[in-house]
């Protein structure tokens, strides 16, 4: 996987605007739970990805000790070879010297070349240290992204819940009259009313008629007396 492949994808995921995909979201739940399955599934490719990166990066890392060692190592035996060439010149050995000589500068050679070796490799070792940086700062920005999705979820589905309950209390609430929630009681107390009404009427109706009798009585008992008093009249 090249550079730009992994770090697209990091970059994209790590961008995603999971507000924007909430809000148009039909079904919080599900959409909420798939989403977190997705992104889950993309960071984990992408932990593959970069954990393969790194590996290549160890070993490049690795291979450019072994060269540095080994141009050390070379030169040591450089040096060393030198010395006894000299040593045996000076004592005459001429021939032994020039092998030893030769060995010299068959240990430089290898020198160079693991020195050119390491040299070439640092560049390459430089920019992919970048890029497994930039990798990790994705990954930590994926992961940080994938918590908010997971808050968002749990926050949205409590309030979907939330609001199936309250439209489920308006529901029950249409069939009862919003204007008087006891409007069976009030009618109850109506029927009441209307009968003590009724009662209150037929004691005035019967007071009424009470009264009229006692003024018929009074109006018999005057006209009784001025019958006696006409008869009196008469008789004196």
């Amino acid at each position: 996987m090249t550079k730009q492949t992994i770090l697209g994808r990091v970059t994209q995921l790590a961008k995603a605007n999971i507000n924007a995909l909430l809000d148009q979201a039909e079904d919080p739940q599900k959409m909420l739970d798939q989403l977190i399955r997705d992104y889950t599934s993309n960071i984990s490719e992408a932990e593959q990805a970069v954990a393969a990166t790194i590996g290549n990066l160890r070993l490049m890392e690795q291979d450019h000790r072994e060269d540095v060692e080994a141009a050390g190592e070379w030169g040591g035996k450089a040096l060393a070879a030198s010395r006894k060439a000299d040593e045996l010149r000076a004592g005459g050995s001429g021939a032994d010297a020039d092998k030893f000589d030769n060995l010299a500068k068959v240990a430089l050679g290898r020198q160079l070349q693991s020195e050119k070796e390491a040299k070439t490799a640092e560049p390459t070792i430089a920019s992919q240290t970048e890029v497994v940086d930039k990798l990790k700062s994705g990954l930590d920005q994926m992961k940080e992204k994938l918590k908010e999705l997971k808050s968002k979820r749990d926050e949205l589905v409590a309030r979907a819940k939330s609001a199936q309950a309250q439209n489920q209390m308006m529901d029950s609430v249409k069939s009862i009259n919003v204007l008087d929630p006891t409007s069976e009681i009030s009618r109850f107390e109506d029927k009441v009313r209307r009968e003590e009404a009724k009662a209150m009427g037929k004691q005035e109706l019967a007071a009424s008629s009470l009264d009229a009798q006692f003024e018929q009585l009074d109006t018999l008992g005057a006209s009784a007396e001025v019958e006696a008093r006409l008869a009196a009249l008469k008789t004196a």
